[in-house]
């Protein structure tokens, strides 16, 4: 299945009208090279509106030779300037780089975590609380990305198109739906049997609707990302309340990308206890993930929050009902429950952190609200809807 010219031209229109493109805005088009056609479309669609954009290429053998090739000390400082073209722009879309990304699970981990504490500066620039960039990241298939993660290509096809494709109104809608059970909100509590069993204070917290579209409204109180695919319902919770436990059942490294299955977390006081977490696969590269970050952030922010609990999500894209390793479109996963640990500060929340990494759930939870009355509200029952 190869996905046609005019589904291309498609998915570039839809990205350009979840970032609410206007005229005058300077727009920064990345992506790998495999993806040329779609981002050459993007940029087209911006100029029709009369938006200025440029177009920045890299591709799986161009990043393949830079962690091969370059010694680390090379990778610590962001290109000065790529920083000035970020620093310029209004927005920023980025399309999944890599055609395979499975080539970054033998990345050396300190490049990596070079490259990441070289990108610092740039994140100060797209995330600022006041200043910051309206910003898309959007998924995009290929044979190769749908064979990493073991499933046929064309379900990751239909995963990332189709959960492209669903309405900005249709997810509103649904978002609006949920947002009702959090009127009043204090605690959350999300159970399944799979040993997830966990609360989260969200009281006097702003609840976000990922719609798919990037409203005025939105932009003016701070949330000023967007994914696509989109669909979830998310809120930060007190990052310092709230405590249980969640099973992940297949997740990726937030550092080197490997697969990291069978994941059992525990957190207490809004933290999670990194000595306590199991996982059948790859516990190794998450535990590493967390302390590298922790070190980054120790001599970054204060106060330190990279284990902090950072997001409560609700998935409810009606086309993505599997999770397959790809937290894009895992955490859109109709019936499932995410919660991230790590930075928040962008739509609600007071951490700031180089981690912010999204656990998700099994489908099947259980949801419930308590309010401020001590009255009960069921949201969720077995994944369904009440």
């Amino acid at each position: 299945m190869v996905l046609t010219d005019r589904k291309i031209a498609e998915c570039a229109r839809r990205m350009v009208e979840t970032c609410n493109v206007k005229k005058g805005d300077g727009v920064v088009v990345k992506g790998g090279a495999h993806t040329q056609q779609l981002l050459e479309d993007i940029a087209i669609e911006c100029y029709k509106r009369g938006a200025t954009p440029t177009i920045v290429v890299t591709s799986d053998r161009y990043s393949k030779r830079i962690f091969e090739e370059i010694p680390t000390k090379h990778l610590q400082t962001a290109p000065k300037q790529y920083i000035g073209l970020v620093k310029a722009a209004d927005v920023l879309i980025s399309v999944e780089e890599l055609d395979d990304p499975s080539i970054a699970e033998k990345f050396p981990r300190e490049k990596l975590t070079a490259r990441q504490k070289a990108m610092l500066p740039l994140y100060d620039i797209i995330y600022h609380k006041t200043d910051g960039k309206k910003w898309l990241y959007a998924g995009w298939p290929t044979k190769a990305a749908a064979k990493s993660f073991g499933i046929p290509y064309p379900l990751l096809e239909d995963i990332i198109i189709g959960g492209t494709a669903v309405p900005s109104s249709q997810l509103m809608k649904t978002g609006k739906r949920m947002a009702r059970a959090f009127k009043d909100a204090e605690w959350v509590h999300v159970w399944d049997d799979k040993g997830t069993d966990f609360r989260v204070n969200v009281r006097g917290r702003r609840l976000n609707i990922d719609d798919g579209f990037t409203s005025d409204n939105d932009f003016e109180v701070g949330d000023r990302g967007a994914n696509l695919p989109a669909g979830e319902l998310f809120i930060a919770p007190k990052e310092t309340m709230g405590e249980g436990t969640l099973f992940c059942p297949v997740t990726r490294d937030r550092t080197s990308d490997q697969l990291v299955m069978g994941v059992h977390l525990e957190f207490k006081a809004g933290k999670l206890l990194l000595d306590r977490v199991t996982a059948e696969k790859n516990l190794g590269a998450l535990v590493s993930s967390f302390k590298e970050c922790e070190k980054i952030d120790g001599k970054q922010y204060k106060p330190l929050r990279t284990r902090h609990v950072a997001e409560l999500g609700i998935g409810y894209n009606p086309k993505i009902k599997k999770a397959v390793g790809y937290i894009l479109t895992d955490e859109k996963v109709s019936g499932t429950v995410h919660v991230a640990f790590g930075s928040n500060n962008t739509y609600g929340g007071e951490s700031e952190s180089t981690m912010h990494w999204d656990f998700v759930t099994a489908p099947g939870v259980n949801i419930e609200v308590e309010r401020t009355d001590g009255k009960m509200a069921r949201l969720m029952t077995k994944g369904k809807l009440v």
